[in-house]
């Protein structure tokens, strides 16, 4: 490439773009409305009173011209006027307006309080009422438990578990004086209660807090159903402790002795599972009880019963 051809391929090249400065803003764009008919309009009635006089035209009589200001001024004058009105009015709508807010602020605010209130007050008495729910829940339990150890000790539900049986044989040759008497299974089922025991059946006969051990004829009848010999009472109880308890009671005591006196013999075995079924439904009517005292007397053969 000559030196020709080289200046031709700069004079090729893309002309850098000049900047050019961002033209300023005339003064009339910043100028307020009022301000600006005002001067344009004092404006114009300058360049016309400039144009007559170039072109030797007369001026207008300065009697017109007084007229034509007083105009003009009445004009601006009604244009302040309404512009002052127009702001006032604006000021009063936006001060009514923010009056409004505040009130309506505060007013929220009241409510607010009251309602916080409200709340703590129901938060308090809520946390009353779980108090008096749990209290409720621990007194409904207990009487559950009261009422399930009553059930079993009144034969009024079956009753299953580990606990003691006895049986009591009576000679085959023995005489009227020598067989088992009502008097004796009531020593029995009583000395069982009291060493323990919180169920007891005769001869699957479950004893309640109504149930009667009598003789009915020659035979002796539970809840007046008549049993036979041997008679076979289980109770159900502690195993660890059950027969020691009955055999150390004054009531076990003066079991043995009958026992021996009488001539009848009476097994006492530790088991593991007990069922006794639940007493009669003529039995399950609780008419009356109290707690017994030391003073209550225990069933002796031939004496008084309690």
């Amino acid at each position: 490439m000559d030196q020709h051809e080289h200046r031709a391929g700069r004079d090729r090249r893309t002309p850098t773009p000049t900047v050019t400065a961002a033209a300023p803003v005339p003064d009339r764009v910043r100028m307020p409305l009022l301000t600006l008919i005002t001067q344009q309009s004092l404006d114009e009635d300058y360049q016309h009173a400039a144009d007559r006089r170039t072109a030797g035209a007369p001026l207008p009589p300065r009697g017109r011209q007084l007229r034509v200001a007083t105009v003009v001024v009445m004009v601006f004058g009604v244009l302040a006027a309404t512009a002052f009105v127009q702001t006032n009015r604006n000021a009063d709508v936006d001060s009514a307006s923010r009056a409004t807010l505040i009130d309506r602020i505060e007013s929220a605010s009241d409510q607010r309080a009251l309602l916080e209130k409200r709340v703590a007050a129901y938060r308090t008495r809520v946390a009353q009422l779980e108090r008096g729910v749990r209290r409720l829940t621990d007194q409904q339990q207990a009487l559950a438990l009261t009422e399930r150890r009553l059930q079993v000790g009144t034969g009024f539900i079956a009753v299953r578990g580990e606990g003691v049986r006895v049986t009591v044989t009576q000679a085959p040759d023995a005489d009227d004086a020598q067989e088992v008497k009502d008097l004796d299974l009531r020593l029995l089922v009583n000395g069982l209660f009291e060493a323990g025991a919180e169920a007891v059946a005769v001869n699957g006969q479950r004893m309640s807090s109504t149930t009667a051990i009598r003789t009915s004829g020659v035979a002796i009848a539970v809840n007046f159903v008549g049993v036979a010999p041997p008679y076979v009472v289980e109770a159900i109880g502690d195993t660890r402790t059950l027969a020691a308890r009955f055999a150390d009671s004054t009531t076990g005591q003066v079991f043995a002795s009958n026992a021996a006196s009488y001539g009848f013999t009476y097994d006492v075995d530790n088991v593991d599972d007990l069922r006794l079924p639940a007493a009669p439904a003529s039995r399950q009517v609780l008419r009356s009880a109290r707690e017994k005292t030391a003073d209550d007397q225990t069933y002796q053969r031939g004496g008084t019963t309690q």
